[in-house]
């Protein structure tokens, strides 16, 4: 309680106003773009591009099996696959540009895409 009474009004509002700004900048940059394709791969290489403009379901061959992809309301997930431990199945629903689901024992991926890359880091 000591601290609290060091604090002026001018430290309330800066406080204030630094936490709006805060919020403000959370709201507008960290916002997903929609996603427009996904990109199926199998093996490495790619298997499909499909427009998110659809429903489909598509059957993916990998060393496994088939994993099915399915594709409802603009949002894509893996909705089946034959790995032993379903981590990609149990990822849901992807949304946003850039959200990617990977089945590594089956070697099948998906990953949507926007009209804009995102990167989720750069390296010199």
């Amino acid at each position: 309680m000591t601290v609290l009474r060091h604090i002026k009004p001018g430290d309330w509002l800066t406080l204030c106003l630094g936490s709006v700004c805060v919020v403000l900048l959370t709201l507008t940059l960290w916002r997903g773009e929609l996603a427009d394709k996904a990109v199926i791969r199998s093996g490495g290489k790619l298997f499909r591009e499909v427009p998110l403009s659809r429903d489909l379901r598509i059957e993916v061959p990998g060393p496994l099996g088939i994993s099915l992809i399915a594709i409802e309301n603009r949002k894509v997930r893996i909705a089946s696959d034959p790995g032993p431990r379903q981590y990609c199945v149990r990822q849901g629903w992807l949304k946003q540009a850039g959200e990617i689901a990977l089945c590594l024992p089956n070697q099948v991926s998906v990953e949507l895409v926007g009209s804009h890359k995102r990167y989720d880091s750069l390296n010199y």
